[in-house]
C-alpha cells in the first residue's frame, strides 16, 4: 500500500501536536518553553479574527501571516497536511460507510458561517474560537479525553499493583515514565466537558454522510483557506474528469458533486494522483500559463450579495446578543492574573483551554454564564474550587494570543485579580465569636493582605472573651482566592473574592 507525502506529513504533524499537548502541562518546571499554542499562532482564522476585533497586530501572530501567504501561493495544504483535526477525521472515520450527502450543506452555508464570524469580530465580538477546528480538538482533549485517560490509567495501575503484589517493583519505572511525561498532572473534571466532547463527536458523525464533511462544508478555517487557495500557483492536470474513467470523483475527499477540481476544495492530499489507474494526474506550477483563464473563471461564492449582506446583519445581531451580560454575574467574574481589560481579554481569547490545563491549583474553569454568552469556554477563576498559585505564571506562558499577558513572576505576584471581602454574617469570629484565622495563615503575600486584630467581646452567655478577628488590607490583596478556597466553612465561604471593575 502506497502512502502519499501528504499522509506522512499528516502523521508527523499529528505526532508533533500530541507531543506538544502532553508537554503543555505542569511537569515540575516553572517554565514551558514550547507549547501547543504554536498551532494557534499559525492559524489564519485566529489571526484575522484578532485583527478585526482588537484593531491591532501582535508579533505572536506572525506565523498566521506566513500561513496566510503560503496558502495563497500553495493552496489549501494546511487542511490536508497539517490540521490535526483533519488527520483525526481521516484516521478515525476512514472505514465509515457513507450515505446520502446533506443537501443543505451544499449551499453557501460555509461562507455564511465564516463571514458571520468575521463581521461579529469587526463589531468587537470575537467568536472564532468557538468553531476553530484546533480549539474544538484541544477542548475535547483538555476537558474530557485527557482527564478521563489519566483517571483510567491511574485507577488501572492501582488495580494492577494489587494483582501482581510484590512483583510491582518490576514495572515501577514504566509508571514513573507515564507519570512524568504522559499522564496529566491532575485529573480535573471541567464544566462543559461533555459539550466540548459532543461537538467533537458531531464532527466525526458528519462523516457518516460524506468524506471530510466538516472540512468542506462547515469549517470556517477551511473556508478561509479555500478562498485564499483560488490564487494558488498549483494546478491539477488534467483539468477535468477523464471521459473514460472519472474515478477521481469517488477518490477525492473534498469533491463537490462533479466538481472535484476547484481549488477552494482541493487539500492537496494527492489521493487522486496515487490512485489514478492511468498515471495521468499530476500537479504543476500552472498559474502563469493559465493566469488569464483562471482570473476569468474565478468564482468565489462568498461574494454573492445575499450571503454578504446576510452575514453582515447576522454578525451584527450576533455581536449584540453575545455581548449582553448580567450585572449580577459580573461581580464574581474573575479573570486570570494580568488581565486588566475585560473588553480586550474577550477580543483576544481563542478559548483553547490551555491556561486551564496548566493551572497549578486548578483555579481556572471554562465559563458558562458569568460573562454571558460571549464568555462561553473562556477561563474564569472559581476560588472555592481552586486558587491562583502565588509562585506560578504558567497561564500567561501558554496563552497563544496574549489575552493572558506573559508576566515575569515578580510582576505577576502583584497583579490584581480581585479583592477579598469578609462576610461578617458567616465568618466564625464575627458571627459565632469563635477564633479562626485560617485565611490569614494561608495568605501568601509576605506583608499579609489578611491580618487579625485582638478584640474583647461578650459571648452569647454574657461571658467576656478575647478573640482574633480577621480583616483585609485592600491595598495588598491581589485576589488570588486561597482564602476563599481554604475557608473551613461548608458550602458558602465566609470570605469571597469579588472582581474589581475593569474597562
Amino acid at each position: 500500500m502506497k502512502i502519499t507525502t501528504a499522509r506522512v506529513f499528516q502523521l508527523t504533524f499529528l505526532a508533533v501536536f500530541l507531543g506538544l499537548f502532553l508537554y503543555t502541562d505542569y511537569r515540575g518546571k516553572d517554565e514551558i518553553s514550547v507549547a501547543v499554542n504554536s498551532f494557534f499562532r499559525a492559524d489564519p482564522l485566529v489571526g484575522i479574527s484578532y485583527l478585526l476585533a482588537v484593531k491591532s497586530f501582535t508579533y505572536l501572530l506572525i506565523p498566521a501571516v506566513l500561513m496566510f501567504i503560503f496558502s495563497i501561493l500553495l493552496g489549501r495544504f494546511f487542511c490536508g497536511w497539517i490540521c490535526p483535526l483533519g488527520t483525526v477525521i481521516d484516521l478515525v472515520t476512514n472505514k465509515i460507510k457513507k450515505t446520502v450527502p446533506i443537501k443543505f450543506l451544499k449551499t453557501s452555508v460555509k461562507y455564511y458561517l465564516l463571514l458571520t464570524l468575521l463581521f461579529a469580530a469587526l463589531f468587537n465580538v470575537n467568536l472564532a474560537g468557538i468553531l476553530d477546528p484546533m480549539a474544538i480538538l484541544i477542548r475535547a482533549l483538555t476537558f474530557f479525553l485527557y482527564p478521563l485517560f489519566g483517571y483510567t490509567v491511574r485507577s488501572g495501575w492501582v488495580g494492577l499493583y494489587s494483582l501482581i503484589g510484590d512483583s510491582r517493583d518490576v514495572i515501577e519505572p514504566l509508571y514513573h515514565f507515564l507519570r512524568d511525561f504522559v499522564l496529566p498532572f491532575r485529573e480535573a473534571f471541567y464544566p462543559l466537558a461533555f459539550i466540548s466532547f459532543l461537538l467533537f463527536l458531531f464532527i466525526l458523525f458528519l462523516e457518516r454522510f460524506e468524506k471530510r464533511n466538516w472540512c468542506k462544508n462547515l469549517c470556517p478555517l477551511g473556508t478561509l483557506l479555500g478562498i485564499l487557495a483560488h490564487f494558488s500557483l498549483f494546478k491539477r492536470v488534467p483539468g477535468k474528469l477523464c471521459s473514460d474513467c472519472g474515478a477521481c470523483k469517488n477518490i477525492c475527499p473534498t469533491a463537490f458533486d462533479e466538481d472535484i477540481l476547484q481549488k477552494s476544495g482541493c487539500i492537496l492530499c494527492m489521493e487522486c494522483k496515487l490512485k489514478c489507474n492511468f498515471k495521468r494526474v499530476h500537479f504543476s506550477l500552472g498559474w502563469m500559463k493559465h493566469k488569464k483563464k483562471s482570473l476569468n473563471t474565478l468564482t468565489v461564492p462568498v461574494l454573492e450579495r445575499r450571503v454578504f449582506i446576510g452575514s453582515l446583519f447576522s454578525g451584527f445581531f450576533l455581536s449584540r446578543i453575545f455581548s449582553f451580560q448580567s450585572p449580577s454575574q459580573s461581580e464574581r467574574l474573575l479573570r486570570p492574573p494580568g488581565v486588566t481589560s475585560e473588553s480586550d481579554f474577550q477580543k483576544k481569547c481563542v478559548r483553547c483551554g490551555e491556561c486551564m490545563k496548566v493551572c497549578l491549583r486548578n483555579a481556572l474553569y471554562p465559563d458558562l454564564s458569568r460573562a454571558g454568552l460571549y464568555g462561553l469556554f473562556m477561563p474564569v477563576i472559581v476560588p472555592r474550587l481552586g486558587y491562583c498559585e502565588y509562585n506560578c505564571n504558567l497561564c500567561g506562558q501558554v496563552c497563544p494570543t496574549g489575552a493572558i499577558p506573559n508576566l515575569p513572576l515578580e510582576k505577576k505576584k502583584k497583579s490584581v485579580i480581585g479583592l477579598a471581602v469578609i462576610d461578617k454574617n458567616h465568618c466564625l469570629p464575627y458571627a459565632k465569636h469563635m477564633n479562626c484565622i485560617v485565611c490569614e495563615e494561608h495568605c501568601p503575600i509576605p506583608e499579609k493582605a489578611i491580618r487579625s486584630e485582638v478584640v474583647n467581646e461578650t459571648d452569647f452567655t454574657g461571658k467576656k472573651i478575647t478573640i482574633k478577628r480577621p480583616y483585609v488590607v485592600d491595598e495588598l490583596c491581589n485576589g488570588c482566592g486561597i482564602c476563599e478556597n481554604k475557608c473551613p466553612l461548608e458550602g458558602k465561604s465566609a470570605i469571597e473574592v469579588y472582581a474589581k471593575k475593569k474597562r
